[in-house]
């Protein structure tokens, strides 16, 4: 899932109170009877730097396939702060949109609620078949053993961003490959005002994301075989604190970003505020923000020791989107022929090569236009050393509890107080007791 969604609050219990003030309305009425045959609606995430250049990626697309259906869609960029409600308001009251975006990460949690069309045998063949799609995207797409809850629809992984210019400036000959080198680098690059690393720590979702791949490197999980919370494991409380340790004891990281939140660290990074950046697939999203390509480097995100791999050398979760249909929708045959269009050989490379994502259609993949240096570090991560989130069906509520303790902890480090162990431990149990009861 990208990582510039932001923190979603409730769960899929939400109360309809909450959720008729998360959702305000609007565009979001897209599966009502009222609709034409010949429209649809799509809730698309915001994956650029702005909800305006989404709509100007979109748009045209939009355009081709109303041309080429005679159905015509009507598009709401959501911004991560608000999608999770939105769906979740939208799989209680039965008013949500033909078609939407979902974080990869929340397709188990979502498909638990039922609202969403089962992507079975039949329905796939509809679209050209299961097996156009890579087994990583698809792994990503509801629990083990049933039919997923989307499709794939951008697939991306983490990568350590660096300035060449500050980097030489400093003395720094290679990308840091382990956290000790990043650590080390990112205390040489702290210096007259500019910072080693930025961070969103604000962000819940990106916390997570960080959080996890940490706890991977240390062995741990936040669930265990049986799918139970599991928070406060000893590899669980040492990858949290040593994530939240890259400002609170190593200090590459600003005071101020405990209070970043969707996108800011990129814009830091885009004029030269901070020497490294870790987030999914930035490309396209530091072009618009003027960065040329020929300033930055992409590297492996680091391991603890060694070099990326399989087990303790993960170092990305596995990201991306997935494009899901409400089955209430009163158009099923237009949103399929949507979801086909979307995820057709032609549409994946255009989207793909806007968002500087990778295509989880295989035969996209297979472009060239996607051998680019900066996506050989992407599909080489996603291939060797990316792991899935848990697909749960409390995933989600996961994402905002924990997500949240972090932001928390980071708030702590800014201000100045000692962020021990005990302290974390006790900020994720409190987590752990927000989960939903067996």
């Amino acid at each position: 899932m990208r990582s510039i969604r932001a923190a979603a609050v409730g769960a899929v219990t939400l109360s309809l109170a909450l959720a008729a003030s998360a959702c305000g309305g609007g565009s979001s009425t897209g599966g009502g009877s009222n609709d034409s045959p010949k429209t649809l609606t799509y809730w698309a995430s915001n994956q650029g730097a702005s909800i305006e250049v989404d709509k100007k990626v979109l748009q045209p697309e939009l355009d081709r396939f109303e041309k080429q259906t005679g159905i015509k869609v009507k598009l709401e960029v959501v911004p991560w702060s608000d999608l999770l409600n939105r769906i979740l308001t939208a799989t209680t009251s039965g008013q949500g949109p033909d078609v939407l975006n979902i974080g990869n990460t929340w397709s188990a949690s979502l498909q638990a609620t039922g609202a969403l069309l089962p992507w079975d045998a039949e329905n796939f063949a509809k679209i050209g078949g299961r097996d156009r799609f890579v087994d990583s995207a698809l792994g990503s797409t509801g629990a083990e053993g049933k039919d997923p809850s989307a499709v794939p629809l951008y697939s991306m992984a983490y990568a350590l961003y660096y300035n060449k210019k500050m980097f030489a400036d400093a003395g720094i000959a290679q990308p840091p490959a382990t956290w000790a080198n990043l650590a080390a680098d990112g205390k040489k690059l702290s210096k007259d005002g500019k910072w080693g690393l930025g961070a969103e720590g604000s962000n819940p979702s990106e916390n997570i994301h960080h959080v996890f791949v940490f706890a991977q490197q240390h062995g741990a999980d936040f669930f265990t075989a049986e799918g139970k919370p599991d928070f406060t494991s000893d590899g669980v409380v040492t990858a949290v604190k040593q994530y939240v340790d890259l400002m609170a004891k190593d200090k590459v990281i600003a005071p101020g970003n405990a209070e970043y939140a969707q996108n800011q660290s990129v814009s830091d990074f885009a004029k030269g505020k901070t020497a490294m950046l870790l987030w999914q697939s930035a490309s396209a999203n530091l072009k618009s923000q003027g960065m040329s390509e020929d300033d930055y480097g992409i590297a492996p995100v680091p391991v603890q020791s060694g070099t990326p791999g399989t087990g303790a050398q993960v170092n990305s979760m596995v990201a991306g989107i997935n494009l899901a249909v409400f089955k209430n929708t009163d158009n099923l045959d237009g949103a399929t022929k949507f979801v086909k269009f979307m995820t057709s050989d032609a549409e994946q490379k255009i989207l793909n090569t806007a968002y500087s994502s990778i295509p989880p259609v295989k035969a996209a993949q297979a472009d060239s236009a996607f051998n680019t240096p900066a996506n050989a570090v992407l599909k080489d991560t996603l291939a060797k050393s990316a792991a899935a989130l848990p697909q749960v069906a409390d995933e989600s509520q996961f994402e905002t509890a924990v997500g949240t303790a972090v932001k928390g902890l980071f708030a702590d480090a800014a201000a100045g107080r000692a962020v021990t162990t005990d302290l974390v431990k006790a900020a994720l149990d409190k987590a752990q007791q927000q989960m939903p009861a067996a």
